[in-house]
Protein backbone atom coordinates (compact mmCIF):
# COMPACT_ATOMS: atom_id res chain seq x y z
CA UNK A 1 0.00 0.00 0.00
CA UNK A 2 1.26 3.32 -0.79
CA UNK A 3 0.56 5.09 2.80
CA UNK A 4 1.42 1.85 4.90
CA UNK A 5 5.37 2.97 4.78
CA UNK A 6 7.23 6.23 4.17
CA UNK A 7 8.23 7.35 0.58
CA UNK A 8 10.97 8.10 -0.76
CA UNK A 9 10.75 9.98 -3.97
CA UNK A 10 12.24 8.06 -7.06
CA UNK A 11 13.51 10.89 -8.32
CA UNK A 12 16.07 11.35 -5.88
CA UNK A 13 14.88 14.39 -4.05
CA UNK A 14 14.20 13.57 -0.07
CA UNK A 15 11.17 14.96 1.76
CA UNK A 16 13.39 17.90 2.59
CA UNK A 17 14.44 19.44 -0.44
CA UNK A 18 10.87 19.45 -2.05
CA UNK A 19 9.71 20.97 1.24
CA UNK A 20 12.21 23.56 0.89
CA UNK A 21 11.09 24.57 -2.52
CA UNK A 22 7.77 24.56 -1.99
CA UNK A 23 8.19 27.02 1.51
CA UNK A 24 10.21 29.21 -0.43
CA UNK A 25 7.55 30.72 -2.47
CA UNK A 26 5.20 31.52 0.83
CA UNK A 27 7.86 32.99 2.94
CA UNK A 28 8.75 35.46 -0.06
CA UNK A 29 5.39 36.61 -0.13
CA UNK A 30 5.22 37.24 3.39
CA UNK A 31 8.07 38.73 3.49
CA UNK A 32 6.69 41.63 0.33
CA UNK A 33 4.00 41.94 2.17
CA UNK A 34 5.38 42.88 5.50
CA UNK A 35 7.92 45.24 3.48
CA UNK A 36 4.79 46.61 1.28
CA UNK A 37 3.37 47.30 5.02
CA UNK A 38 6.00 49.26 6.47
CA UNK A 39 6.06 51.25 3.04
CA UNK A 40 2.39 51.84 3.79
CA UNK A 41 2.44 53.26 6.98
CA UNK A 42 5.79 55.12 6.59
CA UNK A 43 3.89 56.99 4.16
CA UNK A 44 1.39 57.74 7.16
CA UNK A 45 -1.28 55.69 5.24
CA UNK A 46 -3.57 53.62 6.42
CA UNK A 47 -3.82 49.89 6.44
CA UNK A 48 -5.76 47.85 9.32
CA UNK A 49 -3.70 45.32 11.15
CA UNK A 50 -6.27 43.22 11.01
CA UNK A 51 -5.28 42.21 7.26
CA UNK A 52 -1.80 42.12 8.18
CA UNK A 53 -2.51 39.24 10.73
CA UNK A 54 -4.66 37.39 7.75
CA UNK A 55 -2.11 37.15 5.86
CA UNK A 56 0.67 35.82 8.48
CA UNK A 57 -2.07 33.28 9.53
CA UNK A 58 -2.95 32.44 6.16
CA UNK A 59 1.16 32.02 5.51
CA UNK A 60 0.77 29.87 8.79
CA UNK A 61 -1.19 27.47 7.19
CA UNK A 62 1.08 27.22 4.15
CA UNK A 63 3.83 26.53 5.79
CA UNK A 64 2.57 23.96 7.81
CA UNK A 65 0.86 21.96 5.04
CA UNK A 66 4.31 21.96 2.67
CA UNK A 67 7.01 21.83 5.42
CA UNK A 68 7.42 20.19 9.09
CA UNK A 69 5.52 17.12 10.34
CA UNK A 70 2.34 17.10 9.40
CA UNK A 71 3.94 17.45 5.32
CA UNK A 72 6.40 14.30 6.05
CA UNK A 73 3.05 12.07 7.72
CA UNK A 74 0.80 13.06 4.76
CA UNK A 75 2.85 11.08 2.78
CA UNK A 76 1.67 7.96 4.91
CA UNK A 77 -1.16 8.80 6.11
CA UNK A 78 -4.34 9.85 3.95
CA UNK A 79 -6.37 11.89 7.00
CA UNK A 80 -2.79 14.16 7.27
CA UNK A 81 -2.85 14.53 3.71
CA UNK A 82 -6.69 15.99 3.66
CA UNK A 83 -5.87 17.95 6.52
CA UNK A 84 -2.93 19.66 4.44
CA UNK A 85 -5.67 20.22 1.50
CA UNK A 86 -8.11 21.57 3.64
CA UNK A 87 -5.61 24.26 5.28
CA UNK A 88 -3.58 24.54 1.44
CA UNK A 89 -6.50 24.65 -0.70
CA UNK A 90 -8.82 26.43 1.20
CA UNK A 91 -8.68 28.34 4.48
CA UNK A 92 -5.03 29.51 3.77
CA UNK A 93 -6.52 31.33 0.37
CA UNK A 94 -9.56 32.42 2.19
CA UNK A 95 -7.23 34.18 4.95
CA UNK A 96 -4.80 35.36 2.23
CA UNK A 97 -7.60 36.87 -0.24
CA UNK A 98 -9.30 38.60 2.93
CA UNK A 99 -6.04 40.25 3.40
CA UNK A 100 -6.08 42.41 0.13
CA UNK A 101 -2.59 42.02 -1.08
CA UNK A 102 -3.21 43.29 -4.32
CA UNK A 103 -4.59 46.28 -3.10
CA UNK A 104 -1.85 46.64 -0.47
CA UNK A 105 1.04 46.43 -3.41
CA UNK A 106 -0.99 48.98 -5.23
CA UNK A 107 -0.75 51.56 -2.71
CA UNK A 108 3.12 51.18 -2.27
CA UNK A 109 3.29 51.23 -5.96
CA UNK A 110 4.70 55.15 -8.26
CA UNK A 111 1.43 55.97 -10.35
CA UNK A 112 3.05 54.63 -13.64
CA UNK A 113 3.75 51.02 -12.10
CA UNK A 114 0.24 50.60 -10.10
CA UNK A 115 -1.47 51.33 -13.65
CA UNK A 116 0.88 48.67 -15.44
CA UNK A 117 -0.31 46.69 -12.64
CA UNK A 118 -4.06 47.68 -13.35
CA UNK A 119 -3.69 46.86 -17.20
CA UNK A 120 -2.27 42.99 -16.62
CA UNK A 121 -5.08 42.86 -13.98
CA UNK A 122 -7.75 43.51 -16.86
CA UNK A 123 -6.23 41.23 -19.59
CA UNK A 124 -7.91 38.96 -21.62
CA UNK A 125 -5.90 35.83 -19.76
CA UNK A 126 -6.50 37.28 -16.18
CA UNK A 127 -10.53 37.52 -17.77
CA UNK A 128 -10.37 34.11 -18.62
CA UNK A 129 -8.61 32.84 -15.14
CA UNK A 130 -10.66 34.38 -12.73
CA UNK A 131 -13.94 33.38 -14.26
CA UNK A 132 -15.84 31.34 -11.63
CA UNK A 133 -16.56 28.50 -13.74
CA UNK A 134 -13.20 28.60 -14.63
CA UNK A 135 -11.62 28.54 -11.62
CA UNK A 136 -14.08 26.02 -10.80
CA UNK A 137 -13.21 23.50 -13.12
CA UNK A 138 -9.37 24.22 -11.75
CA UNK A 139 -9.92 24.19 -7.97
CA UNK A 140 -12.55 20.83 -7.61
CA UNK A 141 -11.70 19.39 -10.78
CA UNK A 142 -8.15 19.04 -10.48
CA UNK A 143 -9.37 17.72 -7.39
CA UNK A 144 -11.83 14.71 -9.07
CA UNK A 145 -8.52 14.44 -11.37
CA UNK A 146 -6.09 14.04 -8.23
CA UNK A 147 -8.38 11.44 -6.60
CA UNK A 148 -9.95 9.51 -8.85
CA UNK A 149 -6.35 8.86 -11.44
CA UNK A 150 -3.10 7.25 -10.51
CA UNK A 151 -2.21 10.92 -10.22
CA UNK A 152 -2.45 10.84 -6.19
CA UNK A 153 -0.23 7.91 -5.99
CA UNK A 154 2.08 8.77 -8.83
CA UNK A 155 3.17 12.07 -7.37
CA UNK A 156 4.65 10.65 -3.94
CA UNK A 157 6.89 8.47 -5.88
CA UNK A 158 8.39 11.85 -7.86
CA UNK A 159 9.50 15.22 -6.55
CA UNK A 160 8.59 17.46 -9.12
CA UNK A 161 5.03 16.38 -9.24
CA UNK A 162 4.85 16.51 -5.75
CA UNK A 163 5.62 20.11 -5.83
CA UNK A 164 3.13 20.99 -9.00
CA UNK A 165 0.23 19.20 -7.31
CA UNK A 166 0.78 21.22 -4.22
CA UNK A 167 1.35 24.66 -6.08
CA UNK A 168 -1.55 24.15 -7.88
CA UNK A 169 -3.98 23.12 -5.17
CA UNK A 170 -3.11 26.69 -3.78
CA UNK A 171 -3.13 28.38 -6.71
CA UNK A 172 -6.54 27.38 -7.52
CA UNK A 173 -7.64 27.50 -4.56
CA UNK A 174 -6.39 31.23 -4.39
CA UNK A 175 -7.99 32.27 -7.57
CA UNK A 176 -11.16 30.32 -6.71
CA UNK A 177 -11.98 32.34 -3.63
CA UNK A 178 -11.13 35.47 -5.12
CA UNK A 179 -13.21 35.14 -7.60
CA UNK A 180 -16.06 34.49 -5.62
CA UNK A 181 -15.42 37.45 -3.04
CA UNK A 182 -14.50 40.44 -4.31
CA UNK A 183 -11.54 41.73 -1.83
CA UNK A 184 -8.87 42.90 -3.81
CA UNK A 185 -9.66 45.07 -7.08
CA UNK A 186 -11.49 43.40 -9.31
CA UNK A 187 -11.63 44.11 -13.22
CA UNK A 188 -14.00 41.28 -14.67
CA UNK A 189 -16.65 41.27 -12.38
CA UNK A 190 -19.94 38.87 -12.24
CA UNK A 191 -23.59 39.31 -10.86
CA UNK A 192 -24.13 38.00 -7.12
CA UNK A 193 -26.65 35.78 -8.25
CA UNK A 194 -24.39 33.86 -10.91
CA UNK A 195 -21.68 33.83 -8.81
CA UNK A 196 -23.58 32.25 -5.87
CA UNK A 197 -25.02 29.68 -8.45
CA UNK A 198 -21.33 29.00 -9.34
CA UNK A 199 -20.51 28.49 -6.31
CA UNK A 200 -23.30 26.40 -4.67
CA UNK A 201 -22.81 23.63 -7.69
CA UNK A 202 -18.87 23.76 -7.43
CA UNK A 203 -19.13 23.40 -3.38
CA UNK A 204 -21.52 20.46 -4.27
CA UNK A 205 -19.28 18.54 -6.48
CA UNK A 206 -16.74 18.89 -3.45
CA UNK A 207 -18.95 17.13 -1.30
CA UNK A 208 -19.84 14.46 -3.65
CA UNK A 209 -16.26 13.67 -4.15
CA UNK A 210 -15.41 13.91 -0.26
CA UNK A 211 -18.23 10.94 -0.22
CA UNK A 212 -16.84 8.99 -3.26
CA UNK A 213 -13.13 9.20 -1.74
CA UNK A 214 -15.25 7.27 1.40
CA UNK A 215 -16.51 4.17 -0.29
CA UNK A 216 -13.48 4.53 -3.19
CA UNK A 217 -10.43 5.24 -1.76
CA UNK A 218 -8.14 6.58 -4.33
CA UNK A 219 -5.31 4.35 -5.33
CA UNK A 220 -2.55 2.46 -2.94
CA UNK A 221 -5.33 4.26 -0.04
CA UNK A 222 -6.44 2.12 3.01
CA UNK A 223 -10.19 1.94 3.63
CA UNK A 224 -9.86 2.89 7.25
CA UNK A 225 -7.68 5.80 5.88
CA UNK A 226 -9.98 6.82 2.88
CA UNK A 227 -13.03 7.12 5.38
CA UNK A 228 -11.58 9.15 8.02
CA UNK A 229 -9.79 11.54 5.28
CA UNK A 230 -13.36 11.17 3.41
CA UNK A 231 -15.11 12.43 6.35
CA UNK A 232 -12.84 15.06 7.45
CA UNK A 233 -12.96 16.82 3.51
CA UNK A 234 -16.77 16.69 4.00
CA UNK A 235 -17.06 18.18 7.96
CA UNK A 236 -14.17 20.01 7.54
CA UNK A 237 -14.96 21.61 3.92
CA UNK A 238 -18.02 22.37 5.11
CA UNK A 239 -17.17 24.83 7.61
CA UNK A 240 -14.36 26.71 5.41
CA UNK A 241 -16.96 26.32 2.90
CA UNK A 242 -20.07 28.12 5.06
CA UNK A 243 -17.19 31.08 5.86
CA UNK A 244 -17.03 31.48 1.92
CA UNK A 245 -20.52 31.61 1.88
CA UNK A 246 -21.46 34.03 4.71
CA UNK A 247 -18.60 36.87 3.52
CA UNK A 248 -20.38 36.47 -0.07
CA UNK A 249 -24.09 36.78 1.07
CA UNK A 250 -22.33 39.41 3.55
CA UNK A 251 -21.02 41.76 0.39
CA UNK A 252 -24.82 41.11 -1.42
CA UNK A 253 -26.11 42.88 1.26
CA UNK A 254 -23.88 45.62 1.26
CA UNK A 255 -24.29 45.81 -2.34
CA UNK A 256 -27.99 46.05 -2.45
CA UNK A 257 -28.96 48.08 0.88
CA UNK A 258 -29.71 51.66 0.06
CA UNK A 259 -26.71 53.83 0.22
CA UNK A 260 -27.00 56.27 2.96
CA UNK A 261 -25.19 59.99 3.03
CA UNK A 262 -22.22 58.74 5.12
CA UNK A 263 -21.91 55.62 1.83
CA UNK A 264 -21.49 58.07 -0.23
CA UNK A 265 -18.86 60.08 1.36
CA UNK A 266 -16.91 57.06 2.40
CA UNK A 267 -16.80 56.51 -1.58
CA UNK A 268 -15.43 59.48 -2.43
CA UNK A 269 -12.79 59.41 0.31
Amino acid sequence: MLLNNHIKLDTGLNLLVPQLILSLPFILALVIYLIAFVITKRRRKTWPLHRLFLWIAGISCTIITVAGPLAARSHQDFTAHMLGHLLLGMLAPLLMVLARPMTLLLRTMEVKQARMLISILKSKPLRLLCHPIIVSLLNVGGLWILYLTSLFQTMHHNGWLHILVHLHVFLAGYFFTGAFIYADPQPHRTGFLYRSIVLILALACHSILSKYIYAHPPLGVPINQAKTGGLLMYYGGDVIELMLITILCYQWYKDSRPRTFADYHKMGN
